[in-house]
C-alpha cells in the first residue's frame, strides 16, 4: 500500500479496527489464502445475521462486496451527519456539547481518513469550544486546516493573528485593486460613476461578504480585522480602507448580528450616515441625529472620534457631504442667506473637517475634534457664492435686448484669495472641487475655464487624486462640442492636465481616459500634439502603455486613406499651439 492507501485507513489501528495492512499480513504468513480471506470478512464485515444469507444474492448479481460496502458506508455516514446535526440543537445546551464531545474524543484518531473526515470536521463545526489539544493539531496540518469548516477556523484565529492576517490580506488586497480598476475605467460616464452603486449593492461585494462570513458574531475578529484597516490606513493613506470600515459594519448591521452590532460605537451613526449616503444628501432630520451622536461624546470616550473620522473619510460619505454643501450655498443664494448663519451649512462643514483630519488623528493619537478656520466661513463659502451670483447675472444679462455697449462679457478672473484657499486649506479645497464639478456638470463652460487655472497647485495635489479626475473626466463629456474649440483644448490639456502628467502616472491614465472617448471631438491639428504630449516614457508604467496603444490604434483608424488625401492637397500649414498667457 503506498502513501495514498495508508491514509485510507489512517487512525483505525489505534481503536482496534482491522485495516489493509493487517489483511496484508495476514495474507502472507498463512497456509491457505482463500480461509484467511474468508475469516477475514466474517470478522469484519457488518454484523448482522440476517445479511449473511443475503449476500450470495448480490454475487448471483455480480454486484461487488466493495461496491455493497461502500454504498452500506454512505448511507450510514449521511445518517451520522444527520444525527450529529440535530444533537447539536437538542436538550440542554451542556448536555448536547457533551456528547459531542464524546463523540469527538472517540472520532478524532480517523480526522485523516478522506471518508470519515467530513463527520469528524461536522462535530468540530457544532462545538462551540473544540478542545485547544484538537485545534492545535489542525492547525499544524495544512489539509486538516484547509478542510475545517470556518467555525472551527474562527476559534483558531482568534488566538492566532497572524495567521487571520494571512487569510485576510489577499482580500484587502483584491477589495483595493478592484476600487482603483473602477477609478480607471475605460467606461466614462456621467450617468455611471465610482459613487454610483447603492451602500447595499457595494455591501454585497465578494471581499465584505467573505470577511463578514469569516468574522461571523465573533467580537474578537471584528476588532482584528478594524485593526488591520487602521493600520494599512495609517500605512498607505488610501482611503478606500476607510470605506471597507464601513461597509463591513453596515453588512453585519444587515444580518442583524447585535453581537457586534452594539458593541461598536460608530454603529448608529454609520446607519444614519448611510441613508445619507443613500440619498446622496444630509436632510435636516439626519443631520440632527448626526450632530447629536457628535454632541454626545462624553469626556473619556474622545477615542470614538478615532473610528467615527474614519467612517466620516469614506470617500462616499465626503462625496455625500461635498454634495450636500454645494446645494446648502446654492439655497443660501436664493434666501440672501450667510454661509455663518446656517447651522445645517456648518454642521456638514464640521464632519467633513472630522473626515478629512482622520488620518492625523489616528497617527497622533490625540483624540479632539479640528478647529474650523474662521475664514473658510466668512471668506471662503461667500466667494463661492459670488461665483453663483456671477451666473446667474450673467445669464440675466444674455437674455436682456442689447444696448450700445454691446454684450457684458464673462468674468474672466479669479479672485487671488481662491486660488490661495485651494492650495492652504484641505477643506475648502474639497468643497472648491466639488464646486468645479458641479459647474461642469451644469455644462457651464464659461465658469469651467475660468476656475481651472486655480486647480493646477491645490491642496496636497488634491486636484490631480484619482477620485476627483474620475467624476471630472466624466463630466467633461457633457461639454463634448467645446472639444473642437482650441481655447478650450488649450485650457484644459496644455493648462491642467499636462501641468501634471509626467510626475504624476495617474493623470497620465485619467488624460489618455479621455482622450479615448473624446478623440472623434478633438480638432486633429490638436489632436496631433495631444498625441506627441502623451507618448509613453521609459518609466511609464504597463497601464500607461497599454491605454497609448490603443488611442494609437483608435486614430489610425480615423486617419483617411491616401487615395483621399492626394485629391484635396491642403494649402494651410497646421499653425504650432502656443498656450494663451492666461492658462499659463
Amino acid at each position: 500500500a503506498g502513501p495514498g492507501q495508508a491514509a485510507m485507513y489512517a487512525g483505525l489501528q489505534e481503536l482496534g479496527v482491522a485495516n489493509g495492512e493487517d489483511l496484508k499480513e495476514t495474507l502472507t504468513n498463512c497456509t491457505e489464502p482463500l480461509k484467511a480471506i474468508e475469516q477475514f470478512q466474517t470478522e469484519n464485515g457488518v454484523l448482522l445475521p440476517s445479511l449473511q444469507s443475503a449476500l450470495p444474492f448480490l454475487d448471483l448479481h455480480g454486484t461487488p462486496r466493495l461496491e455493497f460496502h461502500q454504498s452500506v458506508f454512505d448511507e450510514l455516514r449521511e445518517k451520522l451527519l444527520e444525527r450529529v446535526s440535530a444533537i447539536a440543537l437538542e436538550g440542554k445546551v451542556e448536555e448536547r456539547y457533551k456528547k459531542l464531545e464524546d463523540l469527538l474524543e472517540k472520532s478524532f484518531s480517523l480526522v485523516k481518513m478522506p471518508s470519515i473526515q467530513p463527520v469528524v470536521m461536522c462535530v468540530m463545526k457544532h462545538l462551540p469550544k473544540v478542545p485547544e489539544k484538537k485545534l492545535k493539531l489542525v492547525m499544524a496540518d495544512k489539509d486538516l486546516y484547509k478542510a475545517c469548516a470556518v467555525e472551527v477556523k474562527r476559534q483558531i484565529w482568534q488566538d492566532n493573528q497572524a495567521l487571520f492576517g494571512d487569510e485576510v490580506s489577499p482580500l484587502l488586497k483584491q477589495y483595493i485593486l478592484e476600487k482603483e480598476n473602477i477609478l480607471f475605467s475605460n467606461d466614462i460616464s456621467v450617468l455611471h460613476n465610482f459613487f454610483s452603486p447603492s451602500p447595499k449593492t457595494r455591501r454585497q461585494g465578494e471581499v465584505v461578504q467573505k470577511l463578514t462570513q469569516m468574522i461571523g458574531k465573533n467580537v474578537k475578529l471584528y476588532d482584528m480585522v478594524l485593526q488591520f484597516l487602521r493600520t494599512l490606513f495609517l500605512r498607505t493613506r488610501n482611503v478606500h480602507y476607510c470605506t471597507l470600515r464601513a461597509e463591513l459594519l453596515m453588512s453585519l448591521h444587515d444580518l442583524e448580528i447585535s453581537e457586534i452590532c452594539t458593541v461598536d460605537p460608530c454603529h448608529k451613526f454609520t446607519w444614519c450616515l448611510d441613508a445619507c449616503i443613500r440619498e446622496k444628501f444630509v436632510d435636516n432630520k439626519r443631520a440632527r441625529e448626526l450632530q447629536g451622536f457628535l454632541d454626545g461624546v462624553k469626556k473619556g470616550q474622545e477615542q470614538v472620534l478615532g473610528d467615527l473620522s474614519m467612517i466620516l473619510c469614506d470617500p462616499f460619505a465626503i462625496n455625500t457631504l461635498a454634495l450636500s454643501t454645494i446645494r446648502h450655498l446654492q439655497d443660501l443664494v436664493g434666501q440672501d442667506t450667510l454661509p455663518r448663519e446656517s447651522p445645517d451649512l456648518l454642521l456638514l462643514l464640521r464632519m467633513l473637517s472630522l473626515g478629512q483630519g482622520a488620518w492625523d488623528m489616528i497617527d497622533s493619537q490625540v483624540f479632539k475634534e479640528p478647529k474650523m478656520e474662521a475664514e473658510l466661513i466668512t471668506k471662503f463659502l461667500p466667494m463661492l457664492m459670488s461665483f453663483v451670483v456671477d451666473d446667474y447675472t450673467f445669464n440675466v444679462d444674455q437674455k436682456l435686448p442689447l444696448e450700445e455697449k454691446g454684450p457684458i462679457p464673462y468674468p474672466s478672473t479669479i479672485p487671488e484669495a481662491f486660488t490661495k484657499f485651494l492650495q492652504e486649506n484641505r477643506i475648502a479645497c474639497e468643497i472648491g472641487l466639488y464646486y468645479i464639478l458641479h459647474i461642469t456638470k451644469q455644462r457651464n463652460k464659461n465658469a469651467f475655464l475660468r476656475l481651472l487655472p486655480a486647480l493646477v497647485e491645490t491642496f496636497s495635489d488634491l486636484a490631480f487624486s484619482d477620485i476627483f479626475l474620475h467624476l471630472l473626466t466624466g463630466n467633461l463629456t457633457l461639454l463634448g462640442d467645446e472639444f473642437a474649440l482650441e481655447e478650450f483644448c488649450t485650457s484644459l490639456f496644455d493648462g491642467f492636465f499636462l501641468t501634471a502628467c509626467s510626475r504624476k502616472e495617474n493623470v497620465h491614465r485619467h488624460v489618455l481616459r479621455l482622450l479615448l472617448h473624446m478623440h472623434h471631438k478633438v480638432a486633429p491639428a490638436k489632436l496631433e500634439s495631444l498625441q506627441k504630449a502623451l507618448e509613453p516614457t521609459k518609466q511609464s508604467g504597463e497601464a500607461v502603455k497599454e491605454l497609448y496603444n490603443q488611442l494609437t490604434e483608435k486614430l489610425e483608424l480615423r486617419k483617411p486613406s491616401p487615395a483621399e488625401v492626394t485629391e484635396t492637397p491642403s494649402m494651410e500649414l497646421p499653425l504650432p499651439t502656443v498656450p494663451t498667457p492666461a492658462s499659463r
